[in-house]
């Protein structure tokens, strides 16, 4: 999810677990927790793209990573605070700690919350930006933050805040299945013959869904609003994967594919190849877009070297999807 989001839930469990001793601090501390995991971005900093890639969301969102590092921060924080409580701040990093991933693996990215296994968990039930689950969660911590630590209204804003934004996870997965039961009825009236289905809400809503389906030879793209009157209608993206040739023996391009889960598409433009990652999507809903939002330029040295290079994202591209996004939230 995205850092204000993990700000709110850290601060938020912070003060669930040692609001009542500690006040505001609590909040302050769970807050910092919350963002911890996510500083594995500065790898992209240090190493190439894919490798950024595969660290991003592994370690640091482990329970590994939270049973280790929760005793220390423990212990560093109650060396100078004048709560000298070990356990008790050790507790609340650790909750603040796991609960990051545990958000984050409702989205499309997921998390390797067993590392070292090379396991993923993506529920795909919310987009990493939902306004619906962080904005009461926010209003009802700045709610607790304004009244003594010992006040039952504190713990009940907290609690409210807490249970709302849990509950909204939880719904999450409701509507998500219903999503899936409409492009499987569509796709079974329009006869379409696939291998596998894949779903995941589109920016800032669940009520707009996005399908990835698997055929054959081509990758089928449909969208899904709750107020739609009409037939899904699905695009067709070729896979165009014989376009690699050797290339995929390469081992970067190997992490790349396996990095994607296998939904991903080849293109050619001016004899350059372009690996389109399909978990995310694509930036215009224009028909036959190549605006993927994670799209690399496959780049071969003259030594044969392979590199992965992240084509940018413009405002504009943003702007106009969030318009066509919202046109579309209102139903074909």
């Amino acid at each position: 999810m995205d850092s204000l989001t993990q700000i709110v839930l850290g601060a938020a469990v912070g003060e669930a677990v040692l609001g009542r001793k500690v006040g505001n601090k609590a909040i302050l501390y769970g807050a910092i927790a919350g963002t911890i995991p996510d500083l594995d971005i500065f790898a992209s900093h240090f190493t190439d793209t894919v490798s950024a890639l595969a660290i991003h969301r592994g370690f640091t969102h482990s329970i590994i990573f939270s049973l280790l590092f929760a005793p220390i921060f423990g212990w560093l924080v109650s060396r100078y605070e004048s709560y000298k409580d070990f356990k008790g701040w050790s507790w609340l990093f650790f909750w603040a700690l796991i609960t990051h991933p545990m958000l984050d693996a409702h989205t499309t990215w997921g998390t390797q919350f067993f590392w070292p296994l090379d396991l993923r968990l993506a529920f795909k039930t919310i987009f990493v930006i939902d306004p619906l689950y962080t904005l009461p969660f926010l209003v009802f911590l700045i709610l607790t933050m304004f009244q003594k630590r010992t006040s039952e209204k504190r713990r009940l804003y907290n609690g409210l805040g807490l249970t709302i934004s849990t509950a909204y996870l939880a719904l999450t997965f409701i509507l998500k299945d219903v999503a899936i039961t409409h492009f499987e009825d569509e796709l079974l009236m329009q006869n379409i013959d696939y291998n596998e289905l894949d779903t995941r809400p589109s920016p800032l809503n669940t009520i707009l869904w996005n399908a990835n389906v698997e055929t054959k030879n081509a990758y089928l793209l449909g969208t899904y609003s709750f107020f739609d009157t009409k037939d899904i209608t699905f695009e067709a993206y070729p896979k165009n994967h014989e376009l690699l040739g050797d290339l995929v023996e390469n081992e970067k391009v190997k992490r790349m594919i396996a990095i994607s889960e296998g939904w991903y598409t080849i293109n050619k433009v001016d004899d350059q190849l372009y690996f389109n990652d399909l978990r995310f999507g694509l930036l215009s809903m224009a028909p036959q877009s190549q605006n993927f939002v994670f799209k690399y330029l496959i780049d071969v040295d003259s030594f044969g070297n392979v590199s992965f290079i992240e084509q940018e994202k413009t405002q504009r591209d943003g702007k106009q999807l969030m318009l066509d996004l919202w046109k579309r939230v209102k139903g074909n």
